[in-house]
């Protein structure tokens, strides 16, 4: 059976995450530079526990980290969606996106969030969104920048300083 999709942009399909996932994300969490600004690998065993965690999300909250595969190929690109995450005294929806380095250059990142973005103000009706950012990670401000996201402030998360930059609802 074929996952769920969540959305399509021009080149990417975003699905629902399965088990059989496991593989492909280990390519993500076992890549020293596209861990780089996260807290640390991930082994088989983190992966699976990520898996279940989305799978939690979508479940409740109907959005989660999505698989990102090529429209025409079918190729695993990353994963990119949305998922709840405490920032200080709320509970902020995040932005997330994460792509195998291969694919890092192509756009894939904006082109995805951009959709994800679109999908949580015009279908889940959030009137906010964020992305939660090592300070450090200038690709992924820029990425969040691209697409209409503002610097808000720092927090500190995961024993760390976080950026926290926001959207509005275009509404």
């Amino acid at each position: 059976m074929r996952a769920e999709t969540k959305l399509e942009t021009e080149r990417i399909r975003l699905r629902c995450m399965e088990d059989r996932d496991q593989e492909a994300l280990l390519e993500l969490f076992s890549d020293p530079e596209v861990m780089k600004y996260y807290s640390g690998l991930k082994d088989k065993q983190e992966t699976r526990e990520w898996i279940a965690w989305n799978k939690r999300n979508e479940k409740g909250y109907r959005v989660s980290l999505w698989i990102a595969e090529d429209k025409q190929s079918g190729d695993f690109l990353g994963q990119c969606g949305i998922v709840p995450q405490q920032t200080e005294n709320e509970t902020a929806m995040e932005i997330g996106y994460m792509f195998a380095r291969r694919h890092w250059g192509n756009g894939y990142a904006q082109e995805a969030a951009k959709a994800c973005l679109e999908y949580g103000f015009n279908h889940r009706q959030y009137g906010k969104i964020a992305a939660l950012i090592d300070p450090d990670n200038k690709a992924s401000i820029r990425v969040a920048e691209k697409i209409g996201m503002l610097y808000s402030r720092t927090i500190r998360k995961w024993n760390k300083p976080i950026a926290v930059y926001e959207r509005k609802s275009y509404n």
